[in-house]
């Protein structure tokens, strides 16, 4: 009997799109579900007639892979990926392959590749983006762990995997232990920043500039021609014009205004602190839903919390291209400062990670996808060692320098009409901060000095000497030793 390619664990809705996509691309697949009747009810309907081998036991699903034995798991993050380990290592020999797909926390995926490591066997944490429609016709994939397995699963990954429309493969080796699943995390805090930034657009056009469902479907479908061409601003264009069968109102007005969130892009924003990198952008866009959570109390402040009665009164045609510029700038801010995360993480964690490989794991497949993406990996490839991607001289600094004007009109506008905009005002605020000389932290530094005695580093002295004042007369020359930078 002829042995499975790979074996999957996990027949939700991504593990079962998944495995359709590995079959269709030639591949024998044996596939188990803790559920095991699932297992009978997917080859008699999706799979009926395909190249599966169906397994009613961890025990049976080993003895159908051919070596060295390819598992991966497609099931939810968190202990259920710990227990498949344990309950796989048993059945399986030194260079056989377990495989996380799931949207693991990077530290978890960095302890479970040692221990995996140490029975013996090899370990791979991957990212997997593009929901259900990218799991079956091709999601991007972001693969790191032990280096060795590689050989191995490429064949597989780089054949399901999307592909940019120059034909390069969406998938190609991160790194050693949790980078492939680091790597996801960020790719799913940039997206957060995406969504806000167009729910922003769309909530200043309709509340600012009153416009309806259908002239907003307009300006996204004129936006997805040009450089803002991308996913998520094709399904918003989609979106707006999808009526609810039941009200005859536009769907997503009959939406409750509650967003939810899996923790991803919390925990890069949790990783950014860390780490003591100012991702303003994501972090905000994070908190911007925990403030749509918060309905109840929203809906009380509305009626007792003042705000401007003020009218837009210019020319809507204007101020719908100065939105359209001032989306693009902060996108480009919200990628700079995703890749300044990356960079500290190669530092922190000895990762070798190649950016422009990352920005095209990111043209197709996934949920962040778009035309964009391409110039990001001009930037990089150009110059591997760009310390921002907002001073790419290529495109990037031009791009802001242009839209600039329109990025400033459009925040000043939102003020003045009350419109909440915590993302692309942040990432305003970033882009002047980034570029300013001199801070105001030189006055932070002496009200710590004064009530701390943290000290502080002078102007005109080398970096690394401290020094302290007595700011009272009276406080003395012991300093603390809680200086960091």
């Amino acid at each position: 009997m002829q042995k499975a390619d790979i074996g999957l664990i996990g027949l939700a809705v991504m593990g079962e799109n998944l495995v359709l996509n590995i079959e269709s691309k030639g591949f024998t697949v044996a596939v188990y579900n803790r559920t095991t009747s699932r297992v009978d009810e997917f080859l008699e309907g999706r799979g009926k007639g395909k190249k599966f081998i169906g397994a009613h036991s961890i025990e049976e699903l080993v003895a159908n892979l051919a070596r060295p034995r390819k598992i991966m798991l497609m099931v939810k993050a968190g202990k259920p990926v710990d227990d498949f380990i344990e309950q796989l290592i048993p059945h399986l020999e030194a260079g056989d392959i377990i495989i996380d797909g799931g949207n693991s926390h990077f530290p978890d995926t960095m302890r479970r590749t040692a221990y995996v490591e140490s029975k013996g066997l090899l370990y791979i944490g991957t990212g997997v983006s593009g929901g259900e429609e990218g799991a079956l016709k091709g999601p991007s994939m972001m693969p790191g762990g032990s280096p060795a397995a590689w050989e191995s699963v490429k064949p597989i990954f780089q054949a399901i995997c999307a592909k940019t429309p120059a034909g390069e493969a969406c998938c190609e080796w991160v790194g050693p232990n949790g980078a492939g699943h680091f790597v996801k995390m960020v790719h799913n805090g940039i997206e957060y920043g995406d969504m806000q930034m167009i729910c922003e657009a769309y909530q200043f056009m309709a509340q600012g500039l009153g416009l309806s469902n259908e002239k907003m479907h307009e300006v996204f479908a004129e936006w997805n021609k040009g450089e803002l061409d991308s996913y998520l601003i094709e399904i918003t264009r989609d979106i707006l014009g999808v009526k609810d069968e039941e009200t005859g109102k536009h769907v997503v007005d009959v939406i409750l205004d509650t967003a939810g969130q899996k923790g991803t892009g919390k925990w890069t924003a949790d990783t950014a602190l860390d780490q003591g990198m100012p991702l303003t952008l994501i972090g905000e866009a994070v908190f911007a839903r925990c403030l749509s959570a918060v309905k109840d109390e929203r809906v009380a402040a509305s009626k007792v919390l003042a705000g401007p009665k003020a009218k837009y009164q210019g020319d809507p045609k204007q101020l719908i291209d100065d939105l359209r510029q001032a989306l693009y700038a902060s996108k480009i801010v919200s990628y700079a400062q995703g890749f300044q995360l990356l960079r500290s993480a190669m530092a922190e964690y000895k990762w070798d990670l190649k950016f422009g490989e990352i920005a095209m794991m990111w043209r197709g497949g996934c949920i962040i996808r778009s035309a964009f993406l391409g110039r990001i990996k001009q930037a990089f490839d150009k110059e591997p060692g760009l310390m921002n991607l907002m001073i790419d001289p290529l495109f990037f600094q031009k791009v802001l320098a242009d839209a600039q004007d329109s990025w400033r009109r459009v925040v000043a506008t939102a003020v003045q009409l009350g419109i909440p905009m915590p993302a692309i005002s942040s990432a305003l605020a970033y882009y002047d901060g980034y570029r300013c000389e001199r801070l105001p932290a030189n006055m932070l530094q002496a009200q710590r000095d004064y009530f701390g005695a943290h000290t502080y580093e002078r102007v005109d002295k080398p970096r690394g000497q401290f020094f302290h004042t007595n700011w009272t007369g009276h406080g003395g020359s012991t300093t603390s030793k809680a200086y960091v930078v």
